[in-house]
C-alpha cells in the first residue's frame, strides 16, 4: 500500500492539551474504521500550526475521504516515493 505524507494546517496545533490531542487521535481511529478500506494510520506530528500524518491507503482519494470523515484539513497529501536515513549514505542499504 502507498504511504502519504498529509500536512493539515491546524492554527494552535502545538498549543493542543492532551485531551484535545486524544479527542483527535479518537476521531481518527473512528474514521479509519467507518473507510471499509485497507489504511494505516502511522504515525503524527505536530509542529507549530500544522500536523505532520504519515498514513499508508490505496490512493490519495482515500486519504482525504478520511479526513473528510475525521472533521480534519488534508491540504496538502504526497505519496512517499523514497525513505532515506543516515544508513542510505553507505550505499548499499537494505541489499
Amino acid at each position: 500500500m502507498p504511504t502519504f505524507i498529509i500536512e493539515r494546517n491546524i492554527p494552535g496545533a502545538d498549543r493542543l492539551s492532551a485531551d484535545e490531542l486524544c479527542s483527535i487521535s479518537a476521531r481518527s481511529n473512528e474514521a479509519v474504521a467507518g473507510l471499509g478500506k485497507p489504511y494505516r494510520w502511522i504515525t503524527s506530528y505536530v509542529a507549530g500550526d500544522k500536523f505532520y500524518c504519515v498514513h499508508e491507503a490505496e490512493s490519495a482519494d482515500v486519504i482525504r475521504e478520511h479526513a473528510r470523515r475525521g472533521g480534519f484539513p488534508a491540504d496538502r497529501v504526497t505519496e512517499v516515493t523514497a525513505v532515506i536515513g543516515p544508513e542510505t549514505a553507505k550505499g548499499g542499504a537494505g541489499r
